[in-house]
């Protein structure tokens, strides 16, 4: 049986989520992706409070996708890094780690966080 395209997704971030969890020590960053947009946030899932986040809205560059989602990226690192958080766990929220995910997930390890 065939899965839509959200379905398919949704699947695979119940089974990413039972094993990626945020801590105070490695909180975890969680990725969204839109069609237009890319948003990352670093949660502590165990107090249920957002440490960081930041996107591309913020960012307001005519830059391509990719190339917006590394600035992403390193603004979280910054962020992060502020808030005294060194080393995160990835949560790539069911995406593919390809493209617009894995550019975000380098600007980060540019920043200085470490997954």
């Amino acid at each position: 049986m065939a899965f839509s395209k959200s379905v398919r997704r949704q699947k695979i971030r119940r089974r990413i989520r039972k094993t990626v969890s945020g801590t105070a020590n490695r909180p975890r960053l969680s990725v969204y992706r839109s069609n237009k947009e890319i948003y990352a946030q670093v949660i502590n899932d165990v107090d249920g409070i957002t440490i960081a986040s930041a996107s591309s809205r913020e960012l307001k560059s005519a830059a391509p996708k990719k190339d917006a989602a590394k600035e992403v990226g390193v603004k979280i690192a910054e962020k992060a890094k502020a808030a005294g958080v060194e080393s995160v766990s990835f949560d790539r929220g069911g995406y593919l780690y390809h493209g617009r995910v894995l550019s975000l997930a380098e600007g980060a390890r540019e920043g200085g966080l470490k997954f």
